[in-house]
């Protein structure tokens, strides 16, 4: 099963607690900092939409792609909600993050709620950061966010559950972690009751997310080797160096 193919249908409702405009009010600052002229932007991984609604807000131009046909459907309906200029501004499209090719530059590009991180191999990593390297304009900068291997190994993976409810739908998804440490990459075995609160049926999904974590030597020869070079590092929504505290860090590569 492609991931997220199920529970796509849901996927907002698990999220609505995601702070989607700050998140993409840090990215923009970056963006900013590292390519102050920077206009256009490719999202890889774009999920419904929603980073990309507000960073077109911001004035940015900008190309989502995701191999969901789920969360696309789900992003076209948000831009369909959006004032024309927002709209203008924003465009899907289907792909792979390791080989699709849009036949155009960017001055950024973006992969942001760990997409890099579903690259469990060296060769999807690779083949995912050549996409970014691909897009770039000379200069351009690319952003993403993965987890940090040093903070996965001294928190540890847990099992977690989360029950979210609207006026339509009940969701209660427990997430159960199973580490690999030959592979560095954690099973994420998910089990999704979704309860239609007006008829009372329930459907349980069952996906299994791979997870890798990653350590900032290794993307920085992965980066040198795809063109690229390692400009910038944080905890994800800090100014701080990433650390043993940081499960989600930020980096910035340079075209």
């Amino acid at each position: 099963m492609t991931v997220f193919a199920g529970y796509s249908r849901y996927y907002d409702l698990l999220y609505r607690d995601k702070d989607y405009a700050g998140e993409a009010r840090y990215v923009s600052n970056l963006i900013r900092h590292h390519a102050p002229e920077a206009s256009s932007i490719m999202e890889i991984g774009c999920g419904t939409g929603a980073h990309a609604a507000e960073l077109a807000g911001m004035g940015y131009s900008v190309t989502g792609v995701d191999m969901s046909l789920g969360m696309l459907e789900s992003a076209e309906a948000r831009r369909s909600d959006l004032p024309s200029d927002l709209q203008s501004r924003m465009s899907f499209t289907c792909g792979d993050a390791r080989s699709v090719r849009l036949g155009r530059k960017f001055d950024a590009v973006i992969s942001l709620f760990h997409v890099m991180s579903y690259q469990t191999s060296n060769a999807d990593l690779a083949s995912a950061f050549e996409t970014a390297k691909e897009h770039l304009r000379p200069g351009g900068v690319f952003v993403f966010d993965c987890w940090y291997g040093p903070a996965v190994l001294r928190q540890w993976p847990a099992v977690t559950r989360k029950h979210l409810s609207d006026d339509v739908t009940e969701v209660d998804r427990i997430a159960e972690p199973a580490i690999h440490a030959e592979t560095n990459v954690v099973d994420v075995n998910y089990s999704i009751k979704v309860t239609d609160r007006l008829t009372g049926t329930t459907e349980v999904l069952r996906e299994t997310h791979h997870m890798r974590y990653l350590f900032s030597p290794e993307i920085d020869a992965a980066l040198s080797a795809a063109g690229m070079s390692l400009i910038d590092s944080y905890a994800w929504m800090s100014d701080e160096r990433p650390g043993f505290d940081s499960w989600g860090a930020c980096f910035v590569g340079r075209g």
